[in-house]
């Protein structure tokens, strides 16, 4: 009778053992499946708008061809993602793009479309509310928060180099090379310390990045590593990074 109890005991134990360890499986399988399909969901939303607008002008030319390279980032990393984590950022590349859509549309005089999901770093990064002008290596660079022949590259805000930089459209991409790393990197810094106190002052949010940028570079970053460089950044993905089809028949709905 002894051993029958023990047994019973036992295989009791066992049972709540497995099954708890299906449920986790469950849990995880269903964060998975709902990763991509959120995923999927903004790729093919910014897919709707890039395959089907044309820029009239430079600015929305060149903001729907930054929208472009996302786009063909987020789908090869779609491709290759395998996780939560890298769905997830396959998501975060497809928002990036879908930012660019705006300010072309924005750029071409069209309603902007729906309010896109914000980020930490973009809301801490503001953006431009005025026009301004820095000078940095006998060359002026300006930003403005309206495109313009001039100011034809929007960068939809972020961070860059460990700084908040505010969205506005710029007369030069002058963080492309910071992005990339490397020997290019360092011209690009150069521009960056000019611009967080220059452009910061005229930033929404630029009480709360006065701390951040009154010290010009970050006195933290560590020497070795490539200014700019996210350290959470695919070293293949698009450089413009700071990071088809429709959305479920309903996209043109909503833009």
């Amino acid at each position: 009778m002894e051993i029958l109890l023990i047994l019973l005991v036992v295989g009791g134990l066992i049972a709540l053992v497995a099954t708890r360890g299906r449920g986790r499986g469950t849990t995880a399988q269903n964060q998975l499946g709902d990763a991509e399909a959120e995923a999927r969901r903004w790729y093919e939303r910014l897919g709707g708008q890039v395959l089907n607008l044309t820029g009239s002008d430079d600015p929305s030319k060149q903001a729907l061809a930054d929208a472009a390279e996302r786009y063909t980032a987020a789908g090869s990393q779609l491709e290759q993602a395998t996780s939560a984590p890298q769905y997830r950022l396959v998501t975060d590349t497809a928002l990036e793009g879908l930012y660019y859509v705006r300010a072309a549309r924005t750029a071409m005089g069209m309603d902007p479309g729906p309010e896109l999901p914000d980020s930490a770093e973009r809301s801490r990064a503001g953006a431009l509310d005025a026009e301004q002008s820095v000078d940095v290596e006998g060359r002026s660079v300006t930003g403005s928060p309206q495109p313009s022949a001039q100011n034809n590259h929007y960068y939809p805000g972020g961070m860059v180099g460990g700084r908040p930089v505010p969205a506005g459209w710029y007369s030069e991409p002058w963080w492309r090379p910071m992005l990339l790393g490397g020997v290019g990197a360092v011209g690009g810094m150069m521009v960056a310390s000019a611009l967080f106190s220059g452009f910061g002052a005229a930033a929404v949010g630029g009480d709360a990045m006065a701390g951040d940028m009154a010290g010009g570079m970050d006195p933290g970053m560590d020497p070795g590593m490539d200014p700019g460089m996210d350290p959470g950044m695919d070293p293949g993905m698009d450089p413009g990074f700071d990071g088809g089809g429709f959305d479920g028949g309903g996209l043109f709905g909503d833009w």
